[in-house]
């Protein structure tokens, strides 16, 4: 009996090897393919890792989905990050959020030394994609609006949170915003009746996850300090990166006013390259996250695209790993159910407060600009066309613009 035990131990060291190799090659080719947002992110990963490779039932996967849009952070890179976990461990998760997030890095890294080394701030194209930007954004919002702000009392919350997040802007305004709609959310809705969903089994000790936690909040808590006592830019660039990736719910697109009180009021991107580079990432798949590296390329170069990308993307994992094992436990609260609630709203406002500024007072400067937008917008949200063709038009647009 014990030889048996051994041998099944030996078949899963050996077998450990095969597992990390077969979900790189599939999370790469995720990566490679996955155009189209957060959302098509999840039905892509659903295709290849569920329908065709049955590494989780369909219960697990609804609740990892779940577990990920309930924490900040990058929805889909949680999920691919979980599902890397459940499959092979720490090390799986980590394989399965490179394979997914390199090739959208490399992309944006190479455009923002094409930025830098050609003097095209004012090409029609660039211009384009600050217009792409806004359809973008103000499609995202519809969807968010319809599905987080259905009744009068989360839309007019939402409608609060844009008009102070325009009227205070400070560093800390946002995140005091959601902290705030956080207690409105859980007193509104402590009343909330949860549904009961089954459990899901992780394979993650539950010393593992308070760990991740502890290191996730003395980041976010420490980094800052940290930040005053040094000169180095690269750890400057780190927290505000870190800090970015800490405070995002709802999806990708959030994280872009954030991003641009980290980074223009600092110097390190001017709004014109901020807004072109957001444009150029809806052309590459891969997560929205990886807009980090194009910024962190722009304002330090090599070493500032790796410090951003690795900041902006470690909250997200110490938190899916911190967060599996109590999954069960949390998702039963209404007390959680109801913060989660104000938060969602919350985060409407907060990207409602961004297609004003910076993206509409930057992008539609003219009724030709208005009017390529409106044709984008329908693009999207009607003819539901992909992203990246969307952006392609949105360059040409841009150029025949420049030759009225």
């Amino acid at each position: 009996m014990e030889s048996n035990h051994i041998e099944e131990v030996l078949d899963e060291s050996r077998s450990k090897p095969k597992k990390l190799l077969e979900l790189l090659l599939v999370s790469t080719k995720l990566g490679l393919t996955s155009f189209g947002g957060p959302i098509a992110h999840l039905g892509y990963f659903h295709n290849e890792y569920i329908r065709k490779r049955q590494w989780m039932d369909e219960r697990s996967y609804a609740d990892l989905v779940a577990l990920s849009q309930f924490l900040p952070g990058p929805a889909s890179s949680q999920v691919g990050i979980g599902i890397g976990v459940i499959r092979a461990g720490l090390l799986g998760g980590f394989v399965a959020w490179v394979g997914f997030t390199l090739p959208s890095v490399i992309a944006l890294i190479l455009f923002a030394f094409l930025l830098q080394g050609i003097d095209i701030s004012n090409a029609g194209w660039i211009h384009g994609l600050k217009i792409v930007a806004v359809s973008i954004v103000a499609h995202a919002i519809m969807g968010m609006g319809q599905k987080l702000t259905p009744d009068k009392k989360r839309a007019t919350l939402a409608v609060i949170v844009a008009s102070i997040t325009l009227l205070w802007q400070t560093m800390f305004s946002q995140v005091l915003l959601i902290v705030a709609a956080a207690l409105v959310g859980m007193w509104m809705y402590r009343r909330t009746v949860t549904t009961e969903a089954p459990n899901i089994t992780v394979p993650i000790s539950r010393n593992v996850a308070v760990l991740c936690l502890s290191v996730f909040f003395g980041l976010l808590i420490f980094l800052p300090l940290t930040r005053q006592l040094s000169n180095s830019g690269l750890l400057s660039l780190f927290d505000s990166f870190y800090r970015s990736g800490s405070l995002v719910f709802g999806g990708g697109h959030v994280v872009l006013p954030l991003l641009e009180k980290e980074m223009i009021p600092t110097g390190w991107v001017n709004k014109e390259d901020f807004l072109a580079g957001y444009g150029a990432t809806q052309a590459v798949p891969g997560p929205l996250f990886t807009f980090a590296a194009y910024l962190g390329a722009m304002a330090k170069g090599i070493s500032g695209a790796v410090v951003a990308t690795v900041a902006i993307f470690l909250p997200a994992f110490l938190l899916i790993v911190g967060a599996l094992p109590f999954w069960n436990t949390l998702r039963k609260s209404s007390r959680i159910q109801g913060a989660l609630i104000g938060v969602n709203a919350a985060v409407v406002g907060i990207l409602l407060a961004a297609l004003y500024n910076p993206l509409w007072t930057t992008a539609i400067i003219a009724p030709a600009d208005f009017a390529l937008a409106s044709i984008l917008f329908v693009m999207l949200t009607f003819w539901k066309l992909p992203p990246w063709t969307v952006v392609i038009s949105g360059m040409v647009g841009g150029i025949l613009i420049g030759f009225m």
